[in-house]
Formats: structure tokens, sequence, C-alpha cells
């Protein structure tokens, strides 16, 4: 199931990814940016925390985001660090949701609109802390 799984992810990203790359993002960094458009200012231990991914991993996606002018990072308090989105990160919004609406929409002709909304009530509960 997590393979079939997997290859279902691989096969809806496949046509998000020409939009991520048009913009200098890598495929996973949207999902690190659509936190902060939700909760710009977050600590980067939040920010692992709501992605459910190693403090490594957002560290490497944060550094390319910063040196693409799509975040910034400044001292919190103590070590925590926290990070923001620049004008440029924010202007990524549009067009990257507009690439997951157009994602849901080709799979919804895929499965039909029953299914579509079997799959969403699935991965929610799946995806639930």
């Amino acid at each position: 199931m997590a393979y079939a799984l997997l290859k279902a992810m691989k096969s809806t990203r496949g046509s998000i990814w020409p939009v991520l790359a048009e913009r200098g993002v890598h495929p996973g960094q949207d999902l690190l940016l659509s936190v902060l458009w939700h909760e710009d200012g977050i600590t980067q231990a939040e920010l692992v925390a709501r992605l459910g991914i190693e403090a490594p991993t957002v560290s490497k996606a944060l550094q390319r985001l910063e040196r693409t002018g799509h975040v910034r990072r400044k001292a919190g308090g103590g070590r925590s660090r926290r990070v923001y989105l620049t004008d440029e990160g924010r202007a990524l919004r549009r067009p990257i949701e507009q690439a997951w609406r157009n994602a849901d929409r080709r799979l919804a002709r895929r499965i039909g609109a029953e299914d579509m909304a079997a799959l969403r009530r699935i991965l929610s509960r799946l995806t639930q802390s």
C-alpha cells in the first residue's frame, strides 16, 4: 500500500514540478512555503514539527530558499530562529497553489467525483497528527 501511495503521489507531482522549477523552487519546498503562507514568522523548530520531517532536511531547504531570496531567517529568543517569507516568497503562493488545484482537477477527471471525495477523507485521516 505504501508503494502505491508513493506512486500515486509521484503521478500527481509530475504536473506540479515544472511550475516549481520555473520559479527556482525544488520539489518539497512548496510544502514548506505553504506552512509559511499560513504562519509566517514561526520558528525553524515549529516548521519541523508542522512538516513532520527531519530538522536537517528543513535546514537544507531553508538554506536553498534563502539563496533564492524566498525566505529569510532571523534570530529569535535563545537559539531559535524565526523564518519569514520575503516578497518573492509570498509571490509564489498564487502560481503554486494554482498548480496544486490544476493537479487536483486532473486527478478528479481520472477517478471521478465520488472516489475523489473518498480519497480526500482517507488522506485526511492518514495525515492527522
